[in-house]
């Protein structure tokens, strides 16, 4: 063969790769541009509530009223899911956020906007989005065996996507609300929405749908809480992820708002400070993607785990604000790996025509302890010092995170999964 006529094949060889894998790429832009809608609308709705009423209170309620409905259409809303299938359910997502949020500047700059109003359409917005998300983590395996593409690559590049777009889109919204106004950033946030059920509807296949059509919904919600208490890898990892949601979600939105401004002075302080974690799980995603398929599961579980909680101790001392910064880098690295490989291990083991409903039972069952995470974690903070708060949360975080290798359960991430028992 010619040298001509070899490069001709690899050509097409490479052609065909990038065909072959469209309808990830595809999925992964879509998920991004709906991703960079979600962050913007957490900063333009907050500050349209802001300029419209000047009331922190009622910012407050708004909120609450964004996040109640996650947890409860995560629980209730995956068995819709199976029942829907998960291209449908992920446009119909996206179309009715895009609808919900494009109403809001709608309404304030025809007839005007009651707060009521407001609070019933981002209650709905929240409530109809959180199948969506369900709905794109049940479709993942399917589009990673479509493209021959291992499964820990694709959930890190799934999981770098969302960080990128924690990172980019509160900075984003910024910009646009100082430049535009922020009832006109809600236009576009609807926009994005539109957009990302365009692309699902052209190019996304609609992965495995093999929904139980002749059992009634609460019969497939039944079976779905059946399958998780009947598995006990699957219960003991999303347990262990509630317990340290509830340990350092507070971390993100009470400790180092309060730490940052006592200790270092400032806003821009805490600002870079988030950023670093952000990059740094940036990175630690990406890495993952190139050899995580490689790792035992079992013990690098555990190790990230125990590693994200070491920086809490170093934070207590109150060091110089580069070391600190270097601490919340290193939190990042080691973070950003463990969505990726704990989804890796529930795709392969929720069978396909539950994975709706068993994915949004342990997105609702991780979420749960969070907001009383939050509410203790402020009341230690105010009534003893936010260093004295950082060393319980880094002494209970290390107990649990150790407390891992004593697991029998855990023992089943490294083995094949067994048949499923949900009847």
């Amino acid at each position: 063969m010619t040298p001509a006529l070899s490069l001709l094949k690899a050509a097409n060889w490479l052609k065909l790769g990038r065909m072959k894998r469209l309808p990830l790429y595809t999925f992964l832009a879509a998920n991004a541009i709906s991703m960079i809608g979600n962050n913007l609308t957490m900063v333009a709705v907050p500050w349209f509530v802001l300029e419209t009423t000047g009331s922190a209170a009622k910012t407050g309620l708004v909120g609450f009223f964004t996040a109640l409905p996650a947890v409860l259409a995560a629980f209730f809303g995956g068995t819709l899911v199976d029942r829907l299938g998960y291209k449908r359910m992920s446009i119909i997502s996206d179309l009715a956020s895009g609808v919900t949020v494009a109403i809001i500047p709608l309404l304030y700059l025809t007839i005007g906007l009651q707060f009521w109003q407001l609070l019933l359409l981002v209650f709905l917005s929240a409530l109809l989005d959180a199948p969506g998300n369900t709905a794109r983590q049940a479709l993942l395996p399917d589009l990673a065996a479509l493209t021959a593409t291992p499964p820990e690559r694709v959930n890190a590049w799934q999981q770098t996507i969302q960080r990128l777009a924690i990172l980019i889109g509160p900075a984003v919204a910024g910009l646009l609300i100082t430049w535009l106004g922020s009832s006109q950033v809600l236009w576009l946030d609807a926009a994005s929405f539109m957009v990302s059920a365009l692309l699902f509807a052209l190019a996304v296949p609609a992965g495995q749908v093999k929904g139980e059509v002749a059992a009634g919904y609460l019969e497939q919600l039944r079976a779905g809480l059946r399958f998780v208490r009947g598995s006990r890898l699957i219960l003991a990892l999303v347990l262990t992820v509630a317990i340290t949601n509830f340990l350092d979600s507070p971390l993100f939105a009470v400790v180092l708002p309060v730490y940052t401004q006592q200790i270092y002075g400032g806003a821009a302080q805490l600002g870079l400070l988030l950023s670093t974690f952000g990059a740094g799980a940036v990175m630690g995603g990406l890495v993952f993607g190139a050899v995580g398929h490689r790792l035992p599961r079992r013990i690098t579980f555990i190790a990230l785990f125990v590693l994200v909680g070491l920086p809490f101790w170093l934070l207590a001392l109150a060091p110089p604000f580069p070391v600190a910064v270097a601490a919340l880098l290193w939190t990042g690295l080691v973070a950003g790996p463990l969505n990726p490989l704990l989804m890796t291990v529930f795709q392969e083991r929720i069978p396909a025509e539950m994975r709706g409903r068993v994915f949004g039972m342990l997105t609702a069952i991780a979420l749960v302890a969070a907001p009383l995470g939050m509410v203790l974690t402020g009341y230690l903070v105010e009534n003893l010092t936010v260093t004295t708060t950082l060393l319980i949360i880094a002494a209970c975080y290390l107990l649990v995170t150790l407390g891992q290798l004593f697991n029998p359960a855990l023992r089943e991430m490294d083995s094949p999964p067994a048949a499923p028992n949900y009847v």
